[in-house]
C-alpha cells in the first residue's frame, strides 16, 4: 500500500508531538498567530518551530508551495516579505527554489502531528531547516 499511498496522495499519519518536546514549547510561544493562520488558509500546513518564531510551509512542498514566517507576534507571507525588501520576480523565484531545495534537505527529520485551531498540521523540528530557511532569507536581502 505505501506505493499506492505515496502516488496517489493519501494521509500519512505521523505520531502526536509529545508535549514534553522543545518544538512543543516553541509552538505555545507562536500559537496565537499560528491559530489564525490556520483558520484563514484551507491549504495543508507544516511547521517549522524556531526560537520565538516559526516557519510555516502551506500546500505541498519541496514542489507546489508558500510560505508564511511567524514573528514579532504576527504572520508574514511571502507577499510581504518581497514587497518589504523590494524583492523582483526573480529574485522571489529563485527564494521559492532555494526553500524547496532546504524542504528537500529535511525529508529524513522527523515529523509529528498536533492540532492547532482545530486543523491538524505537521511539525517538523528540525534546527538545520530553521537554520537554511534563515540563511536563504537573509541571502536573499543582502
Amino acid at each position: 500500500m505505501g506505493m499506492f499511498d505515496k502516488l496517489f496522495g493519501s494521509k500519512i499519519d505521523y505520531p502526536e508531538l509529545p508535549p514534553g518536546n522543545e518544538a512543543y514549547a516553541q509552538l505555545d510561544e507562536v500559537r496565537a498567530p499560528l491559530v489564525e493562520l490556520a483558520g484563514r488558509v484551507s491549504d495543508h500546513l507544516e511547521v517549522v518551530p524556531a526560537e520565538h518564531e516559526a516557519f510555516v510551509f502551506l500546500g505541498k512542498p519541496p514542489k507546489n508551495f508558500g510560505i508564511a514566517w511567524i514573528h514579532d507576534g504576527k504572520v508574514s507571507g511571502l507577499k510581504e516579505f518581497a514587497e518589504e525588501n523590494h524583492l523582483t520576480q526573480q529574485e522571489v523565484g529563485k527564494l521559492i527554489v532555494k526553500l524547496g531545495e532546504a524542504y528537500q534537505h529535511a525529508s529524513e527529520t522527523p515529523r509529528f502531528s498536533t492540532e492547532i485551531g482545530g486543523k491538524q498540521v505537521v511539525v517538523i523540528p528540525s534546527h538545520g531547516l530553521e537554520q537554511e530557511v534563515h540563511e536563504i532569507m537573509a541571502n536573499t536581502i543582502h
